[in-house]
């Protein structure tokens, strides 16, 4: 169960891409923080204990192993999911993301070689979305903070729309504990109030959300936490600096300067900035660099969507992730 140190390690390393993405709306650090905590901080608040790297703790953020008659949405069992298009290339990787996580993480029915994950991301991308987004989860795109975070926030949007809030541009605790349950469970019932939503033996998800929340309000994020963590260390190129800039969405990293399938290595969010390693860009693709949750990345980004950083701007200040 994360505490207060969790809590804290949580917003160093991701608090500033959480800042830069969730700008505009209502959904703010605390409370993205209660979801993760609430969604996967059993496995975090215990890996980062293990001196691994922030990369491999995202990797390993994945859970949830309910079959039917527990599990009523797609796939109820490893047959339902193995019977989908490219389901056994899926099986393999929730299989193998399974095994891999347990080896860390007691408590999981690893002995039965049917079980596989359902949840992936830190913030526990469900995979009765792989029917309608399956490259998602076959590129294995929610070990990257950014494309978990993205997903997160689509599907806050989607639960405030479901019970009314998406004209909303504040919440009150109250609401943002309503959006997250409808986030857990696909609605909520004003009448049951926080008990609502998994209940895991002795409170409600909601409950949990709630008591998440009010301890991330205590913790302080690091007083010079930056809105965007970019640290270019790399040396070459010209050394121009650029902002990201998609008037909103997120802009694709690949490893090849070429909009191909299966070469994207993050998402970066919209303002974030990167440092050029070339004098020129490659088939309207430029190669830079820069340090997104934790993560150092070298990749190709689609020159259009690169604006260059004046040299008066004030300079970046970096946050340095803790193991």
């Amino acid at each position: 169960m994360p505490n207060a140190s969790d809590i804290l390690w949580f917003k160093v390393n991701f608090g500033a891409s959480v800042a830069a993405v969730a700008a505009g709306t209502p959904f703010d650090l605390d409370m993205v923080t209660a979801i993760a905590c609430q969604e996967t901080g059993h496995i975090w608040s215990v890996l980062r204990h293990k001196n691994m790297p922030v990369a491999r703790i995202l990797e390993l953020c994945v859970g949830d192993t309910l079959d039917a008659p527990k599990r009523s949405a797609f796939p109820k069992t490893k047959a339902d999911l193995v019977s989908a298009p490219n389901g056994q290339q899926m099986f393999n990787i929730a299989r193998a993301a399974l095994v891999d996580m347990a080896q860390f993480v007691p408590g999981f029915p690893v002995s039965n070689p049917d079980k596989f994950c359902h949840g992936y991301g830190i913030f526990q991308y469900d995979i009765q979305f792989f029917q309608v987004d399956p490259q998602y989860f076959l590129q294995r795109r929610y070990v990257n903070f950014a494309d978990s975070l993205g997903k997160c926030l689509q599907e806050l949007k989607a639960a405030a729309k479901r019970i009314g809030y998406q004209a909303k541009t504040h919440l009150t605790d109250a609401e943002k504990a309503a959006v997250a349950i409808a986030y857990n469970t696909g609605r909520y019932n004003p009448a049951k109030g926080l008990k609502q939503g998994y209940f895991d033996g002795t409170k409600y998800y909601g409950e949990r959300f709630a008591d998440f929340l009010a301890l991330a309000q205590s913790v302080a994020a690091p007083p010079a936490a930056p809105v965007i963590v970019a640290v270019p260390v790399t040396p070459g190129g010209n050394g121009q600096d650029y902002r990201v800039e998609t008037n909103g969405s997120t802009l694709r990293l690949r490893s090849s300067p070429a909009a191909v399938p299966g070469n994207v290595i993050a998402s970066l969010p919209d303002g974030q900035i990167v440092r050029a390693l070339d004098s020129t860009a490659t088939s309207g693709f430029r190669h830079v660099e820069t340090d997104l949750g934790g993560q150092h990345l070298t990749g190709f980004a689609g020159a259009a969507f690169l604006a260059p950083v004046s040299p008066d701007e004030a300079p970046i200040i970096v946050a340095t992730p803790t193991g």
